[in-house]
């Protein structure tokens, strides 16, 4: 027990109706107790719970909140007062922020992952543990850009209407822009159809239009799909599968959309390091 670290945690929530007292917990704030300047902070990445008891939740809020706390973390001690006072005055209490508890932990890393699988991520059965195919791709992305760590200098959950029109119900996963261009980046499964890759190849021409419009700057828009062939490199679907899924590609393709693996995200994470400076 004497090498385990003496830490203290704060739970954080999610409160849409104070009068109700209903909330979900959707983050943990965990610091060395005797070195509070090291402290770490995780939000889910699974809202299901959350839209459960707000349909109208604001997603983008809400990361922005963890970006956020991770960048005052970084900057200043992690003292809980503070940061309670972000959120509320910043929230009107739809986020609020628990007492500390203590914990032993074997490091800090350690411990969000347990204290994340305790008192956050939902506890589902084994039939629905599995993610869809487009949510797998879009967290295997955000893993990436996270370990290049440019996640959180990146844009997302991007509005096409703001370059389209008003009504585009459209949003882009996340992108940034390195000079004169701007790198979007959207995770397109094939696996049961390829209505999605349609929706995006129709709309790419209007989202260079109105990105060359309002920010002077070129797109290349990449469509991020899961790999055709497996491990072994043989093609594991059928016949079928397999015309659905090249159609999808080249679609794409078709109108100048840069189309990539999930394999190929290291790479790219990568490049978007270099060209973040990070």
């Amino acid at each position: 027990m004497n090498d385990l670290l003496h830490c203290e945690f704060f739970l954080i929530r999610y409160v849409p109706d104070p009068v109700k007292n209903e909330f979900v917990n959707v983050g943990v704030m965990l610091r060395d107790a005797s070195r509070p300047l090291d402290a770490v902070v995780r939000f889910t990445r699974d809202w299901a719970r959350v839209r459960c008891i707000d349909q109208d939740v604001d997603i983008g809020m809400l990361e922005g909140l963890e970006t956020e706390m991770r960048q005052r973390l970084a900057g200043e001690p992690p003292e809980t007062r503070p940061l309670l006072e972000i959120m509320e005055d910043s929230f009107s209490q739809l986020v609020q922020i628990t007492a500390p508890k203590a914990y032993l932990a074997e490091n800090l890393a350690a411990g969000i992952d347990e204290l994340m699988r305790l008192y956050v991520e939902p506890r589902k059965q084994k039939a629905r543990q599995t993610l869809s195919a487009r949510q797998a791709i879009v967290r295997s992305m955000r893993a990436q850009f996270e370990r290049a760590g440019v996640w959180d200098l990146m844009r997302r959950r991007i509005a096409a209407s703001d370059y389209t029109r008003p009504g585009d119900g459209l949003r882009i996963d996340c992108g940034y822009r390195p000079n004169g261009i701007v790198r979007l980046f959207h995770g397109v499964s094939l696996a049961a159809d390829a209505e999605l890759a349609k929706v995006l190849a129709f709309s790419v021409s209007g989202l260079r239009a109105g990105i060359a419009r309002v920010e002077g700057a070129e797109l290349e828009l990449t469509a991020i799909v899961e790999p055709l062939r497996d491990g072994n490199g043989d093609i594991a679907a059928d016949e079928d599968h397999v015309l659905q899924y090249r159609f999808g590609v080249e679609t794409m393709e078709a109108q100048q959309i840069r189309v990539l693996t999930v394999n190929d995200l290291e790479r790219v994470a990568d490049t978007a390091k270099r060209e973040l400076r990070v």
